[in-house]
């Protein structure tokens, strides 16, 4: 059979081009996919930091506000220790420090020593009050 070329075929039309974006959403979801995986993985990784770092002026304060008063000698040179961790904040510290280390002086180097005196409480809770940790 010859092929005619006077007659026209009406039922097939050219080829027509069609948009085809599927690619570019895979790429942009992918990319998404891939920033949410990538954050996750940081903030997984600041929280342990944070969860297992050790803060020693945390520790500090615990360790100052659970001293135990009846022994007055070795409660003056725990918060003598313990203080120094917070005398360097301000001048304001480092003045109070200063002040509570030298009525302090009177209960550490003895064999035995009387209790502290209220004053000397009273300037170590002032103290206590001042730390912001």
């Amino acid at each position: 059979m010859q092929k005619n070329p006077e007659i026209q075929l009406h039922d097939i039309k050219p080829l027509m081009e069609v948009q085809e974006y599927s690619l570019y959403y895979f790429i942009v979801l992918s990319v998404l996919a891939l920033l949410f995986v990538v954050g996750v993985v940081y903030l997984l990784i600041k929280w342990f930091q944070k969860r297992n770092s050790f803060n020693i002026r945390k520790e500090h304060y615990k360790l100052l506000n659970n001293i135990d008063f009846q022994n007055a000698k070795q409660s003056a040179y725990d918060i003598t220790l313990f203080g120094a961790t917070f005398k360097d904040d301000s001048p304001r510290h480092l003045e109070m420090y200063k002040n509570l280390t030298q009525r302090l002086e009177e209960y550490k180097y003895k064999k035995s020593v009387e209790p502290l005196d209220k004053e000397v409480l009273g300037y170590i809770d002032l103290y206590k009050g001042m730390i912001d940790v």
